[in-house]
């Protein structure tokens, strides 16, 4: 695997237009991002220098760009918050050793090849959480939108204080914040290709407020330092780092999912396949310089990515173009985004809140499926209003459960105990034939599928309801897998036939099922020669054991007693 990302300079100057268009689409975004985290405007912009220009340097896919996102900003504002609250004095240092923490995480989830896993979870899961993030950020703009300053409590204290907020609006904050909505919903489509409508709206809203405003006292971005960053180092105090590693376990996780989503898009864009390890690591190596730096953390960014590709970027120098562009506005032009209003920011960043509400399942989620529906609303409550890791959590366990149980209750009917041929589906005329000839003195116990644990129950119910007979016929041909706890329930019902004196054959363990039996030391109960490839030639021998007077033209075929 090669150490950096796929450079080259066969497209130039489609990857350079493309760095300079998402660079354009990042500078609002970044310094809203940074302002609503709490960690301040320049924080959005180191963010988006570190993230972006590691992330593209390291990642493992060539055309994402990679930056502040409204999901990661939302758990940043968290803990900003908490650790701020918790130690006045170094608690946004605190902050930042919890991005270089995500990075750590990210970069060992990559190490060891767990980015095929890190979005393993059910749909309704990942869109009640990243809707519940959408409200959230919605939520922590309305004060700026309207003026006046956030309310403590988060969340909660917001929603609490909402009629004092909405009582106490200042107009002019509320006409920059609505105008700024009003550009990015309604800019026409031809337009938007010379402009991204966040970037017209940012102007125009600091503009106005400069001149039909110049006499209101408007709150605004104020001075941002020019230069490079400070280096923050590692700062923590033995009363929160569990909460510190928890935290950054989380965002990482967060960062992760974010990051592997929007890196499925590129590819659905690009028509290529990117590597997910690779890109988790690009992307731990961009989040722990970015702590080191002060900035925020940050993921792939989908409408950054998207503009990229489509204003004809192919390879990585997209992405660092962006980041150096990005770098040169913090090094000197910094001082140009001192007169922008909050409330512009604010309207920016409500937009981007808008745009995560998954509105395609929230409008049909009832209709495709109620128990979906439910874990999904459920999870969002919990991510607005409770915790992000316990609404995951939650929602995660709920949905495995219930899947589980759905696929237990299909595999379950795959158990069959058989002693004739009315039920006999599965058995062909020469099978049904040889249990025909048995009299009912021998009994098949037919399982199919992958045996999880969910199958035991069903296992142990056919187990319980077997008839009486002289030989159990055990057939595990069509089991490709079989689980721990499905395992000590065969055993149960092999044991039990063979204290009972049953004969006890078993068919078609082969590979790891017969690997499982040996461990478990099942085999114990089962003679070598009752072991058997084919179902008919068990058939065959459990005949001879009830009729031993079955003669090779009592079958009509001649007799095999081969075992493997």
């Amino acid at each position: 695997m090669a150490l950096t990302n796929t450079i080259n300079f066969r497209n130039v100057r489609g990857d350079l237009f493309g760095g300079v268009t998402a660079a354009i689409v990042s500078l609002p975004l970044a310094l809203a991002f940074g302002v609503a985290s709490g960690a301040g405007p320049v924080a959005g912009l180191y963010g988006a220098v570190c993230v972006g220009f590691f992330a593209a340097l390291f990642g493992g896919t060539p055309t994402l760009i990679s930056e502040p996102t409204g999901p990661m900003t939302v758990v940043m504002t968290a803990i900003v918050s908490s650790m701020t609250a918790a130690n006045q004095e170094s608690g946004l240092a605190m902050a930042f050793t919890v991005v270089m923490l995500a990075g750590i995480f990210q970069i060992f989830f990559g190490i060891f090849k767990l980015g095929k896993y890190i979005t393993l979870m059910p749909y309704s899961v990942i869109s009640g959480f990243m809707s519940g993030i959408g409200v959230i950020l919605i939520i922590l703009q309305i004060a700026p939108f309207v003026g006046q300053p956030n309310p403590k409590g988060g969340v909660l204290g917001i929603v609490q204080n909402l009629p004092q907020l909405l009582s106490n609006i200042n107009p002019a904050e509320a006409a920059l914040g609505l105008l700024t909505l009003a550009i990015i919903f309604f800019m026409p489509t031809k337009l938007k290709r010379f402009a991204p409508p966040q970037l017209v709206a940012l102007i125009i809203g600091t503009i106005v407020s400069l001149t039909i405003f110049g006499s209101v006292d408007i709150k605004r971005i104020g001075e941002i330092p020019v230069g490079l960053p400070t280096l923050q180092m590692p700062t923590f105090t033995p009363s929160q780092i569990t909460i510190m590693i928890v935290d950054g376990a989380m965002l990482g996780m967060l960062g992760c999912i974010d990051t592997l989503l929007t890196a499925v898009i590129a590819d659905s864009l690009t028509r290529t396949e990117h590597k997910s390890d690779k890109e988790l690591i690009g992307q731990g190596i961009g989040n722990l310089v970015s702590g080191l730096c002060g900035g925020l953390p940050g993921a792939g960014a989908t409408m950054g990515t998207v503009v990229n590709i489509q204003t004809g970027a192919s390879t990585a120098l997209s992405g660092l173009t962006r980041a150096i562009i990005l770098l040169v506005v913090v090094l000197w032009a910094a001082s140009v985004t001192q007169p922008i209003p909050m409330a512009v920011l604010a309207g920016i960043a409500l937009k981007v809140g808008i745009d995560i509400l998954d509105w395609s399942f929230l409008k049909r989620s009832h209709k495709v499926s109620l128990k979906g529906s439910i874990i999904m609303y459920g999870v969002l409550f919990l991510t607005v209003f409770v915790d992000l890791i316990v609404a995951v959590g939650v929602g995660v366990f709920i949905a495995n459960i219930l899947t589980i149980d759905r696929l237990s209750e299909l595999q379950a009917q795959e158990v069959k105990t058989i002693s004739d041929t009315d039920d006999a589906i599965i058995l062909n005329d020469e099978e049904k034939k040889l249990l025909d000839l048995a009299n009912g003195r021998v009994l098949l116990f037919y399982l199919s599928g992958p045996m999880i644990f969910g199958v035991s129950k069903a296992i142990a119910r056919e187990h319980s309801a077997m008839a009486d007979s002289d030989v159990l016929i055990v057939d595990l041909s069509d089991v490709p897998m079989l689980g721990v706890t499905a395992s000590l329930a065969i055993e149960n019902a092999i044991k039990d036939a063979s204290e009972q004196g049953r004969q006890v054959l078993i068919v078609g363990a082969t590979g790891k099922v017969q690997r499982r039996l040996e461990k478990f030391d099942i085999l114990r109960f089962v003679p070598q020669h009752h072991m058997f490839s084919e179902r008919v030639e068990a058939l065959k021998h459990a005949v001879t054991l009830v009729n031993p007077h079955a003669t090779a033209n009592t079958f009509g075929v001649n007799t095999v007693t081969d075992t493997y």
